[in-house]
């Protein structure tokens, strides 16, 4: 079989494999519903996304121990992931394929030749590490006293990465990595006083594998499942992922005109693995260099890395095509160097590095300049349960959807511009959208969170039962009656929906009963016959003052209730003693019975069923705030009792 073929099988297996985990992550007992499945597996394989999860937190996940291995094994084999396992590099390589179909040679060589923006990629590697490393310092120089196991660590990962950079940036290993450290000690001095330099997770923005993960999960899938109701009893929608769908789509067009577009100019996770396949100990190349310039490898080439010629190792993404085109059986894949020379790509500029590490260093200064982590925090920023403060939130969260894909009730969304630019697609709760508010007895977002930005929780801990029950119950935030918009509070209009539909107990919402008179409700008894009162005015509809919420009032007896009523006359429930009778020519008041909502700050707990229910249509009279959420002290209204 040729080897072409095998990397086809191969890309398909692992293609299809990262398709089922996508459908698979929805809850449920069927064997296409979470089951046990590793449905995080290939984000577990990234080790972009672990590296820079390590740098922003200090914090190493085993589950992200993966990355290691796929590290490893790309020191023997070389850019082997981005060639057959990738499902982001797959469907490109496929579209790129349909693109190029009854091209000829001079065609395909053109579009498959180098071209200098390829080194992007590597300018927005360096860019995202030095925006998630930017408070490392603080761990480099008090980690030592703490953690002194994971310091070495660090220490060490952190030297290989400025050795690797310097190589391929013309600097000595040794004045740049002294550069880094004396500066880090500077700023170690200084930003503790003026809070400057911090942290921020914005790998999972371009990495692929989240890229091609938040596709399926909030476009694909929904779009191929509304039809099919398999994964979800109902149509799921998520905010945003009209933008998510045609960046999706860009990338794919891009791919028609110039193959893996997307692996060659702007991958971060192809950058890195480029910068380590240096040192791949097998590799593509020239068994002897008399090559007939036939360039067939060139015509097929997925990486734009000149295999014809002095072939770019960096670039290689072991397609594998060349060895397959070549008439001559010169391209091999093995552990020597081309016969015709490798250039040790990319020829990454002194200027350049520093722009993309200064630049990744002031990032989130930047982006927090509008105070969204201080008091000018964002109140219907609404984590999920288990999210934790803020900050630690956002240094953790790589933005992948697998807490909106596994929601049962559709309530997770991608956040837009409430988040900031920072928070741009990490989840939010949207109470309107999902099919009821955020159910009591589920914890699934904080079980599938591949990097602990939702802690994994227990049913007992959300609730604040058993041995959890001194802390009380987990609070996403509280709810709010908005009196200018509630049917109650501002039509005089009967309604409990909000209170009926609360599932705290004892409940959260509770109501004051209020009877006000209706507009237009005041008359003069006409006649009184049992039951019966026939009044000087009125003009009702059949019935329309039946139902229990409507009362008769005259003078200071307490209301009676009306059981129905015609033109003009009306017929109560029970009639009182004669003697409490109004006369004829008496003041009557047709008043409603009000159920005023009131919220308790110490029962509600921010699930937002209240908001979801509420009748009241665009923007709800009840509304969930983050304020008195549990995961911020300083975002608390009440004192704890």
């Amino acid at each position: 079989m040729k080897i072409t073929n095998a990397r086809r099988i191969t890309q398909v297996f692992f293609w299809v494999l990262f398709v089922w985990f996508c459908v698979v992550s929805s809850i449920g007992e069927k064997i296409w519903q979470l089951r046990g499945w590793p449905v995080n597996w290939f984000l577990q394989l990234d080790p972009l996304a672990a590296l820079g999860v390590l740098l922003a937190t200090h914090t190493l996940y085993w589950g992200l121990l993966w990355g290691a291995a796929t590290i490893i094994l790309t020191f023997f084999l070389g850019r082997f992931f981005c060639g057959w396992i990738c499902p982001m590099g797959s469907l490109q390589q496929f579209v790129g394929y349909l693109g190029q179909r009854g091209l000829p040679v001079a065609a395909k060589i053109l579009r498959s030749r180098y071209h200098g923006a390829q080194q992007i990629k590597y300018w927005l590697l360096l860019f995202l590490l030095a925006a998630a490393s930017a408070d490392f310092f603080h761990f480099l120089f008090s980690g030592p006293f703490h953690r002194p196991g994971l310091f070495v660590f660090v220490f060490c990962l952190l030297a290989a990465m400025l050795w690797i950079i310097s190589e391929r940036s013309k600097v000595k290993a040794t004045a740049f990595f002294a550069g880094i450290v004396a500066m880090g000690m500077v700023l170690y001095r200084w930003s503790p006083q003026t809070h400057w330099l911090t942290s921020s997770l914005q790998i999972g923005l371009l990495d692929p594998l989240v890229f091609i993960q938040r596709a399926a999960n909030l476009v694909l899938l929904p779009i191929a499942d509304a039809p099919l109701r398999i994964t979800s009893a109902i149509p799921r929608f998520y905010q945003g992922a009209g933008l998510m769908g045609m960046l999706f789509i860009l990338v794919l067009a891009l791919c028609v005109r110039i193959p893996r577009f997307y692996c060659r100019f702007i991958c971060p996770l192809g950058a890195l693995f480029g910068l380590l396949s240096r040192w791949a100990l097998f590799r593509i190349g020239k068994s002897e260099d008399r090559c007939k310039a036939c360039r067939q490898c060139e015509a097929h080439c997925e990486g734009a890395c000149a295999p014809s010629r002095v072939i770019r190792t960096a670039e290689c993404v072991l397609c594998l095509n060349c060895m397959d085109r070549c008439r001559h059986g010169l391209m091999t894949y093995a552990a020597q160097s081309s016969a015709a020379g490798e250039q040790a790509a990319p020829d990454l500029k002194r200027r350049h590095v520093v722009t993309a590490i200064a630049m990744g260093l002031a990032a989130a200064p930047v982006m927090r300049l509008n105070g969204s982590l201080s008091n000018h925090w964002n109140p219907a920023l609404i984590r999920p349960p288990g999210a934790l403060s803020e900050a630690a939130f956002l240094s953790r969260c790589i933005k992948c959807g697998q807490c909106m894909r596994v929601c049962p009730t559709n309530v997770i969304h991608p956040a837009t511009w409430q988040a900031g630019v920072e928070g741009f697609w990490t989840p939010v709760l949207n109470y309107r959208i999902g099919t009821s508010g955020c159910q009591h007895n589920c914890v699934a977002c904080s079980h599938i969170c591949p990097t602990a930005a939702l802690r994994p929780l227990s049913v007992d801990e959300r609730m604040g039962r058993n041995q959890y029950a001194a802390k009380g119950a987990l609070r996403m935030g509280m709810a709010f009656v908005d009196h200018g918009r509630c049917l109650p509070w501002a039509m005089d209009t009967p309604c409990i929906v909000c209170q009926e539909n609360c599932p705290v107990s004892p409940k959260a919402i509770y109501t004051r009963i209020e009877y006000r008179t209706i507009r237009d409700g005041r008359h003069l008894l006409q006649s009184i016959s049992g039951d019966r009162m026939v009044l000087a005015g009125g003009g009702w509809k059949f019935d329309t003052l039946a139902g229990g919420d409507y009362f008769l009032q005259w003078a200071d007896r307490p209301p009676v209730a009306i059981a129905g009523n015609a033109d003009r006359a009306i017929t109560l429930a029970a009639m009182p003693e004669k003697a409490q009778w109004p006369k004829p020519g008496d003041s009557i008041q047709v008043a409603v019975r009000l159920q005023k909502p009131y919220v308790d700050p110490h029962r509600c707990i921010g699930c937002g069923i209240c908001e979801h229910e509420c009748p009241v249509q665009g923007r709800r009279a009840i509304r969930v705030s983050a304020e008195n959420e549990s995961r911020h002290a300083g975002h608390r209204l009440i004192i704890e009792r």
